[in-house]
């Protein structure tokens, strides 16, 4: 595998210092990476995929394709924009194969309606109990479902720029689209979304489409597995 390219003081744990240890075969280099980098990955495969099984396959497969050409990053963008271009395309590459064969969201809210107008004034405690983490949960998942229901187009740039919070170049060069056509498509979805979320679901966002606990450490397993039968 090639060594790549670095910078002679890059430390091991940044991006440059994790590929080069990656690219010479170490996979706790690599289980890092993946750890670091799953849940963005795993948002931008199913913004795209649409299926929760199908996106984390997606991201696997998409994993295993960096491993073998981690050896050629350079660190000219982020690491996790380079993993981010591999894993849309897969995810597109996949979309297309089935076709053959066949958050805090930062939108403007609605809080002057009646159901803001008679809501509690009180804040929220500084330790959320059951009740409230159930709420939470339940706005998680109407936010899911609403996203869910964007074109797709429009669901990639969304999440990439509102879920992750890339920027407008960030999020070009990972879709591969202009600039411009990213801040239309993202205005174009804020205001798809802004009829029916409220400002009371903003702090639900960071619990959407989680990717922490079971689902993170089977696909690092099982990456990681097939990796070590390859080194072998």
């Amino acid at each position: 595998m090639t060594v790549p390219v670095v910078r002679a003081d890059a430390p091991d744990d940044d991006d440059l210092g994790l590929a080069r240890r990656a690219g010479t075969g170490d996979l706790t280099a690599f289980e890092q990476i993946m750890r670091r980098n799953n849940r963005m990955l795993y948002r931008a495969a199913r913004s795209i995929l649409g299926e929760d099984a199908e996106a984390e396959d997606c991201v696997q497969a998409a994993y295993l394709l960096a491993y073998r050409s981690i050896g050629t990053f350079a660190g000219r963008a982020r690491l996790s924009t380079w993993l981010a271009r591999i894993v849309i395309n897969e995810a597109l590459t996949r979309k297309r194969r089935a076709a053959r064969s066949a958050l805090v969201i930062p939108l403007e809210s609605i809080a002057d309606g009646p159901a803001a107008a008679n809501a509690p004034a009180t804040g929220a405690p500084d330790r959320p109990g059951p009740e409230m983490e159930a709420m939470r949960r339940e706005i998680g998942s109407l936010i899911e479902r609403r996203i869910d229901t964007l074109p797709e187009a429009f669901r990639s740039v969304f999440v990439l720029r509102a879920v992750e919070e890339l920027s407008v170049e960030e999020t070009a060069l990972v879709l591969d689209i202009p600039e411009a056509t990213v801040r239309t498509r993202y205005f174009r979805a804020r205001s798809m979304l802004r009829e029916s979320l409220a400002r009371e679901i903003d702090t639900a966002l960071g619990g959407a489409f989680a990717f922490a606990g079971e689902r993170c450490n089977r696909t690092v397993a099982a990456v990681l597995d097939r990796l070590k039968g390859v080194t072998a």
